[in-house]
C-alpha cells in the first residue's frame, strides 16, 4: 500500500450534516412543482450525484426538470446557512491530518460556489487546498474524473490519495481512480449499501478515520 500524501473528502453527509436541509429542499420542490408528496427514500436515493441528474428521476419533461431545479435551489439557498453543521469531531480530525503533513481537498457533486460558501460559513475552508464542484467537471461521480481532478489540483498521485465519502457513488469514483476509499457511516446511506461497493475502509467516527489515515501516511 503506497504511503498516503493527501485526503479528499465528499462534502454533504461526510464533512457537513445537510441531511434535513436536502430532504426538506426536495420535499418543497416536488410538492410545489409536481403537486405530489414523493416518498422520502425515493427523494434521497441518489444524493451524492449532481442535483440536475437527480431531478430526472422525478420527470421526463425538460421544462419541469428545470423548474424543479429552480425551486429547489431557491429554497435551499434561502435557508442554507442556518441548516448546515459539522459532524462531531470534524474540525479536530481535519486539523490533526493537516498537522501530520497531509494535504486535504473537497470533491463534491454540489455546485462549487455553494460548497465553498458552506465550508467558509462553518469555518473550515482554510483547511483545504482545493474544492472541486459539479460545475468543474463534465463527468460526475461515480465517474472518477472529479476525484482525479482533485488529486491533480493538489499535485498528488491518485495512488497516494484517499477519498472519503458517505455514498456508493463516492466509493465507486474513488475505487475507479485507484485511491484508497473510506466509507463513513454517519452520512446519508446505510452501512450495507456502502459495504457492497468494497471500500478500503469503513469508519464510524471522524476521530477513528483520522487515526487510520494518519497511520497510512507514515
Amino acid at each position: 500500500m503506497p504511503v498516503l500524501q493527501a485526503v479528499l473528502f465528499d462534502n454533504d453527509g461526510t464533512l457537513v450534516d445537510t441531511h434535513d436541509l436536502l430532504l426538506d429542499s426536495f420535499r418543497h420542490a416536488t410538492r410545489s412543482v409536481l403537486g405530489e408528496a414523493i416518498p422520502d427514500a425515493r427523494l434521497m436515493a441518489k444524493v451524492g450525484q449532481p442535483l440536475a441528474v437527480q431531478m430526472w428521476d422525478f420527470t421526463d419533461d425538460a421544462d419541469v426538470h428545470d423548474e424543479l431545479l429552480r425551486v429547489y435551489r431557491a429554497y435551499n439557498e434561502s435557508v442554507h446557512d442556518d441548516r448546515i453543521s459539522l459532524f462531531p469531531g470534524t474540525r479536530e480530525a481535519l486539523e490533526r491530518m493537516r498537522d501530520a503533513g497531509m494535504t486535504l481537498g473537497v470533491v463534491t457533486s454540489k455546485m462549487h460556489r455553494l460548497a465553498a460558501h458552506g465550508l467558509d460559513v462553518l469555518g473550515i475552508a482554510e483547511l483545504f487546498d482545493c474544492v472541486v464542484g459539479a460545475d468543474d467537471c463534465e463527468r460526475h461521480k461515480p465517474d472518477p474524473d472529479p476525484v482525479t481532478l482533485g488529486a491533480r489540483l493538489i499535485g498528488a498521485d491518485p495512488a497516494r490519495c484517499a477519498y472519503v465519502g458517505d455514498s456508493p457513488f463516492d466509493i465507486q469514483a474513488g475505487n475507479a481512480a485507484g485511491m484508497l476509499t473510506a466509507a463513513v457511516t454517519w452520512g446519508m446511506f446505510d452501512e450495507g449499501v456502502l459495504r457492497a461497493e468494497n471500500p478500503g475502509l469503513m469508519c464510524g467516527d471522524f476521530g477513528g478515520l483520522a487515526r487510520i489515515l494518519i497511520e497510512r501516511g507514515r
